[in-house]
């Protein structure tokens, strides 16, 4: 699935042990040391979940959470040396999803993550997209518009569900030619241009995807 997991973790030791724990599970891994860096990632990089330090030498870890839920669903795995249970709350009411005490395993970490993934991402085959009154049933490949059918090719319904899974974060022309058309594809990234002005107008809802200058595009909630 596409987004990677992104953990927010001032300790290198550490970090570089959950990392390279992480990396051999699976998971893609962006590491950053500080709240600030952890925002400005969500910002542009498509996050499937976040690990996320409570003690951060610049931002706390509550607020870096509460942050994130103001912008973002995206699954949140809270780890802290402060074990106690007004501390455990403070991170659930907060935002985050799940909450460590260290020290711990990873393969402890490793469960409680697929576990919060399980409970974030109902079954692909029946998940349903939403942006504005635009619908897509992923199992299906069906999409509707204010509850009327549209019909897409396949690499456009990829596009749209790549974009609408990753909604508000701005994924750039490389990424998208990559995650849709795949790593063997020989075309440039023109081709990402022509599906998303396809995909505007038969929408209808130009709107719904922006362009970010320089950048890419990302998808917006009207």
């Amino acid at each position: 699935m596409a987004g990677s997991v992104l953990l927010v973790e001032d300790e290198e030791n550490l970090a570089s042990l959950v990392a390279a724990y992480l990396e051999r599970e699976g998971y893609g891994v962006v590491s950053v040391g500080s709240g600030a860096e952890a925002l400005q990632v969500l910002e542009r990089e498509p996050v499937r979940l976040v690990v996320l330090d409570l003690a951060l030498p610049d931002i706390d870890g509550l607020e870096v959470c509460r942050q994130i839920r103001t912008r973002s669903s995206v699954p949140v795995v809270m780890l802290t040396a402060r074990d106690d249970p007004p501390d455990r709350l403070a991170g659930l009411a907060a935002g985050a999803d799940d909450y460590i005490g260290k020290p711990f395993s990873p393969l402890e970490l490793v469960a409680r993550m697929k576990a919060v993934l399980r409970r974030a991402e109902p079954d692909v085959d029946e998940q349903l997209l939403v942006l504005g009154d635009v619908v897509l049933r992923r199992g299906a490949r069906e999409v509707t518009v204010a509850d009327e059918p549209v019909e897409l090719r396949p690499k456009e319904f990829d596009l749209l569900a790549y974009l609408t899974q990753n909604r508000g974060i701005v994924i750039s022309r490389e990424l998208l030619l990559e995650r849709v058309w795949g790593f063997d594809y020989s075309g440039g990234t023109r081709t990402v241009d022509v599906h998303v002005a396809q995909l505007r107008r038969k929408l209808g809802r130009p709107g719904l995807i922006r362009t970010i200058r320089g950048a890419g595009y990302k998808a917006v909630q009207p």
